[in-house]
């Protein structure tokens, strides 16, 4: 394989041992379906370029997850591709990965990867957001643990004043949708914490 990444390499030896055979079946594949890729680190985990971003692969504690960052252009003939864009962050767009046995037919695969590589070589892009009108912005409910949270902080009361509508929605939206008291204060902590750094809640999937 020619334009490899060390940083993969050590990447791989670092995650869980269930996960190894799994990652590196999945580089193999992607460099067998487009020789000239090109291997990266963004964001602390794999990612696969040609004429820009393309695919990526992620180890977490108990499953792997693959990525395509064109996901919504691609063709899908084996409905593959189901796992919606929010829960595609940690999960992938294949879902879950928890073994060799999860992961597509080699044949199926080298498909997809060929239809996310030639989107990027025909230069199809994703279609821009449309940015909301503001007299559909609805007002957005506030928790009032996470509004005592940035009181105290005035860095990140400041910043969070400033966000955009869909910046703040973004961040109320995924604080509201806690299961537990637990899990909200958790995500409270985050929010600040990347608030008062002026970061988007999806900061780390940004492009950079």
């Amino acid at each position: 394989m020619k334009n490899t990444d060390k940083r993969i390499d050590l990447y791989i030896s670092k995650a869980a041992p269930f996960s190894q055979p799994i990652l590196i079946h999945i580089r193999n594949l992607v460099h067998k379906a487009c020789p000239d890729i090109e291997e990266k680190i963004k964001w602390g985990f794999p990612h696969f370029d040609y004429q820009g971003m393309c695919i990526s692969m992620a180890a977490f504690k108990e499953h792997c997850a693959v990525s395509f960052w064109k996901a919504a252009l691609m063709k899908d003939p084996q409905k593959l591709l189901t796992v919606s864009r929010a829960e595609a962050h940690s999960m992938g767009h294949l879902g879950k990965i928890r073994s060799m046995a999860d992961i597509p037919a080699d044949t199926i695969l080298l498909k997809y990867f060929k239809e996310a590589v030639r989107l990027n070589k025909e230069g199809i892009a994703l279609p821009s957001k449309k940015k909301p009108d503001i007299a559909d912005r609805k007002e957005l409910p506030v928790s009032p643990l996470f509004m005592l949270a940035l009181k105290k902080n005035k860095k990140s009361i400041s910043a969070f004043d400033n966000f955009s509508y869909s910046c703040k929605k973004e961040y109320l939206e995924w604080i509201n949708e806690a299961k537990t008291e637990e899990t909200a204060r958790k995500r409270i902590d985050t929010a600040i914490e990347w608030i008062s750094e002026g970061k988007s809640r999806n900061w780390k999937y940004k492009v950079k």
